[in-house]
């Protein structure tokens, strides 16, 4: 019984080793710059990360696509390294962290994402990135800093061509028609918002904000002044011109119920608010100017106090799309005229090829 159990072991520590040898393989070796093998191992991750993606796995034919595609980012890449093209750790954090803001909606750094992920689902970021995209934080940034060099890479290549790329008058128009319904201003106003938060002494926040309040009505500050002065370090307290929305939404950003904004909304301009009193906080509200709900033109001007009009800001958008689509075609031609048998050396062809690629799941 003990020689079966110990050759049972044997095959099954045989059978590991063949399988961790076979991930070590390599399928091709990318020479454009340096030489770098491609392995059975970093195809494999690759085609993870797709199938976390879609749910679904890839077929043999769908694995040569990616192989083909992991060997043409490593070209671009190469490519970029050697224009002496280089992207910052510190811009590829802020890249990732603003990527992982927009994917909770609100604006969170990296750590504060992993406190929140740990205590609302009881796993580490890296546990979430590996359930949800396939790679953990490390292997993700290293995946963006490779996208963003190659990006900048095709954009220095063809900013000539790209500085041509621009939305016509008649592409303008026609998206305004198409989305006329979008362009539109709700019941909106501008107000002048003061905070003096209370700290360790609520008296001396009340007097403070008092005292703001009573050289506004006096004409002794304006608001522009209060906004100002707030920026200065240890000011103690903050104040800003705001666009408020007729919402809820817009309600709990300035920190008042809906109902009390729906009053503050049939105050005139000109109208300032006593002071308030919050759990942390005194403050007091004044409106500056109040726009009225409105159908857009196409030449109206797109936010209040801004001088863009809805025509420049579809310009700048349909240009933008435009762009972007230039610059993937171009990534595409240039990956193409890359891979060539001078660069790319093909390690594997054929049924050796399919035979390593079908690995199963």
């Amino acid at each position: 019984m003990k020689k079966l159990a110990l050759s049972l072991t044997f095959l099954l520590l045989s059978a590991a080793a063949v399988f961790a040898q076979a991930d070590l393989q390599v399928l091709a070796v990318v020479k454009y710059n340096k030489s770098e093998s491609i392995t059975v191992k970093q195809l494999k991750s690759r085609v993870n990360v797709y199938q976390k993606q879609r749910k679904d796995p890839l077929t043999l034919e769908q694995k040569h696509l990616v192989l083909d595609n992991l060997i043409e980012e490593r070209l671009m890449y190469q490519a970029a390294q050697k224009a002496g093209i280089s992207i910052p750790d510190s811009y590829v954090d802020q890249y990732f962290a603003q990527g992982l803001s927009q994917s909770v909606g609100a604006n969170v750094t990296e750590k504060q994402l992993a406190e929140m992920v740990q205590k609302t689902q009881g796993i580490t970021l890296d546990e979430l990135l590996l359930r949800d995209v396939g790679m953990n934080a490390v292997d993700y940034k290293n995946y963006l800093k490779t996208q963003l060099m190659i990006q900048q890479y095709v954009v220095q290549q063809n900013q000539a061509q790209l500085q041509k790329v621009a939305a016509t008058d008649e592409e303008i128009r026609s998206a305004y028609q198409s989305q006329k319904s979008q362009f539109v201003w709700n019941d909106m106003m501008k107000v002048l918002l003061v905070v003096v938060p209370k700290e360790n002494d609520a008296e001396a926040a009340k007097l403070k904000l008092n005292d703001f309040l009573n050289k506004y009505k006096e004409k002794k500050l304006t608001a522009d002044q209060i906004a100002l002065q707030s920026e200065a370090a240890g000011s103690g307290y903050q104040a800003g011109e705001i666009i408020v929305p007729m919402n809820e939404q817009s309600a709990a950003g300035i920190g008042m119920t809906f109902a009390n904004l729906q009053v503050l909304f049939s105050q005139d301009e000109g109208f300032i608010s006593d002071i308030n009193e919050t759990e942390k906080d005194y403050r007091f509200i004044a409106i500056l100017k109040k726009y009225n709900a409105k159908l857009l033109d196409l030449f109206d001007i797109y936010q209040p106090d801004t001088t863009v009009t809805v025509y420049e800001y579809i310009r700048t958008l349909l240009t933008q799309q435009k762009q972007m689509q230039y610059v993937q075609q171009a990534a595409q031609e240039l990956s193409k005229s890359l891979n060539t048998a001078e660069n790319v050396e093909m390690k594997k062809t054929g049924a050796a090829l399919d035979k390593l690629l079908d690995w199963g799941e």
